[in-house]
């Protein structure tokens, strides 16, 4: 069994042959999951974008840079609005 030792800062080094098994590096992120109480799973957060690829099913449309660009303003807008009304 792979162990590891808490910093009094709550920080741990992930030991070298479990991040080899993760394929994690310096910089990755990793996510503890919790499985049931008291117990949790360390997973690598990381992916890449090509694992993605078919994740949502074929596109009903396409959809033009501009298209994208105008919508991301709208929504940021949105946003800043809601931000204002809350103070």
């Amino acid at each position: 069994m792979t162990t590891a030792t808490l910093t009094s800062k709550g920080q741990i080094t992930i030991p070298a042959d479990v991040r080899r098994v993760l394929n994690v590096q310096a910089g990755d992120r990793v996510e503890f999951v919790q499985v049931e109480p008291g117990r949790f799973e360390l997973m690598a957060a990381t992916r890449s974008v090509r694992e993605l690829k078919g994740l949502f099913g074929k596109a009903t449309r396409t959809v033009s840079i501009a298209e994208m660009n105008r919508t991301i303003a709208e929504q940021g807008a949105r946003a800043a609005l809601r931000g204002r009304r809350a103070k």
